[in-house]
């Protein structure tokens, strides 16, 4: 992943969610958020992911302002949508079937075909304060995150 984007505007994009709704990163301008990038819906590190985002999510709401919270795969929108059910996710996952984004961010595909795990902290202005490649320690990087969104914020 590249940390070179970290002070850079964050990338634009449009891409379907699991309600077939189309959603852009400009949606939620004016807005801190964390953009993260995961692998696979319902591979086991991705679901901690996911999962401990969602454990987090009532704290990241309770921010002044609020943080939301995107989750992009190359998954199917269909994939997505039985995925946030089954886990009860209460943030958009968007579908990034042709990685025109993951490549807009820089997010690595290992030995050819397994897509990295990265989250971006973007605060309102778009800017990107924060990358963090979550390969293996879902749990710590939620972790890191606030941590992050703490210092940067003054929160």
């Amino acid at each position: 992943m590249t940390k070179e984007l970290i002070g850079q505007t964050a990338p634009n994009f449009t891409l379907d969610s699991s309600t077939g709704e189309s959603v852009s990163l400009a949606d939620y301008d004016d807005k801190w958020k964390v953009l993260f990038f995961y692998a696979k819906d319902g591979s086991p590190t991705c679901k901690r992911g996911c999962l401990n985002f969602k454990e987090q999510y009532d704290l990241f709401q309770s921010l002044t302002p609020p943080v939301e919270i995107i989750g992009i795969s190359e998954d199917s929108v269909e994939d997505h949508r039985r995925f946030k059910e089954e886990l009860d996710l209460p943030f958009p996952l968007l579908s990034d079937s042709d990685r025109e984004v993951s490549n807009a961010y820089g997010v690595p595909v290992f030995l050819g075909k397994f897509p990295g795990k990265s989250s971006f902290l973007i605060g309102p202005d778009r800017t990107i304060h924060y990358c963090y490649d979550w390969l293996f320690r879902p749990r710590r990087h939620v972790a890191k995150i606030l941590n992050t969104l703490s210092k940067l914020s003054g929160r």
